[in-house]
C-alpha cells in the first residue's frame, strides 16, 4: 500500500503504459482517476478496478485543451477533496499523424506531448499548493536524450521539451513542496509497432536487457516516484530502456 489513500490523476490511462500505472497505483492503495480522450475505454478499465476492490472513477480528457484540465482537476478535488499525483502520460507516436513532417503533424505532436505537460502540470501545481504539495511524474521517452533513424523529428523534439520542462518546472514548484520528475521509456508496445517483426528484431539486438519492455516495468518506476519513497527526488530522469540510451 504504498500510495495509501493518495488521490491520483492518470493521464492517457485507458490502454499501454497509462492504464498499467492505473491499476498498478490503484493496487497500492491509491484512489485513482482514469482520464482519456477514449471514454469508454476509460470506463472499462475504471470499472475492472473497481471489480478488482480498488477505487477509481473514468474522465474524459483533451489533454490539449486548457479547459477541460481545469474541468477534470476540478472534478477530481469536489469527488475526493484534493490531488495528490498527476501522470502525465498521454501521448501519441510519429505514425499517428499523417504527415509527422509537415507543419499540422509538428504541431500536433507538440500539442500532445508537450504542451498537454504544461497545461497538467500547471494547474495540478496550483491545486497541489493549496494542500501541502503533492508528485507530478511526465512520461517522456529516451527520444527525450537521443535522435534515432526510425523515429520523426518531432516526437523528439517534443519528449526532449518535457525532459527539460520537468527540470525548470521542480525548480520552481520545489518551494511548494511540489516535486516533479520524468520517466524515460525505452522500445515497447504499444508504442512499438508489434506487428513489424523486422523492427522488433532490429530494437531487441540494440538493447543490452535483449528484449523489449514492459508497460508494467515502466509502472514500478512511476510508482517509486509518485510514492513518499521518493520524497527527497525532484527534477530527476528515470530511464527504463534495457540499457538502450546507456551505450
Amino acid at each position: 500500500m504504498r500510495l495509501k489513500d493518495k488521490i491520483a490523476i492518470v493521464t492517457g490511462a485507458a490502454h499501454g503504459m497509462g492504464e498499467a500505472e492505473a491499476r498498478l497505483f490503484a493496487a497500492e492503495g491509491a484512489r485513482v482517476v482514469v482520464a482519456d480522450i477514449l471514454q469508454d475505454e476509460a470506463e472499462a478499465v475504471a470499472a475492472d478496478i473497481r471489480a478488482e476492490g480498488g477505487d477509481a472513477i473514468a474522465a474524459t480528457i483533451d489533454v490539449t485543451s486548457e479547459p477541460q484540465w481545469m474541468a477534470l482537476i476540478a472534478r477530481t478535488v469536489a469527488h475526493h477533496g484534493r490531488l495528490d499525483i498527476l501522470v502525465n502520460n498521454a501521448g501519441i507516436s510519429g505514425s499517428s499523424v499523417g504527415d509527422p513532417d509537415g507543419l499540422e503533424g509538428w504541431q500536433r505532436l507538440i500539442a500532445v506531448n508537450q504542451t498537454s505537460v504544461f497545461l497538467g502540470t500547471k494547474l495540478a501545481a496550483e491545486q497541489m499548493a493549496k494542500t501541502g504539495g503533492g508528485s507530478i511524474v511526465n512520461i517522456s521517452s529516451i527520444m527525450g536524450f537521443v535522435g534515432g533513424a526510425s523515429g520523426h523529428p518531432a516526437y523528439s523534439a517534443s519528449k526532449g521539451a518535457v525532459r527539460i520542462y520537468t527540470k525548470s518546472a521542480a525548480v520552481r514548484y520545489g518551494p511548494l513542496s511540489i516535486r516533479v520528475n520524468s520517466v524515460h521509456p525505452g522500445y515497447m508496445p504499444p508504442m512499438l509497432n508489434a506487428t513489424n517483426a523486422n523492427e522488433r528484431a532490429d530494437k531487441i539486438a540494440l538493447t543490452p536487457l535483449g528484449r523489449l519492455g514492459k508497460p508494467i516495468e515502466v509502472a514500478y518506476g512511476v510508482l517509486f516516484l509518485a510514492s513518499d519513497e521518493a520524497s527527497f527526488v525532484t527534477g530527476a530522469e528515470l530511464v527504463i530502456d534495457g540499457g538502450y540510451i546507456a551505450q
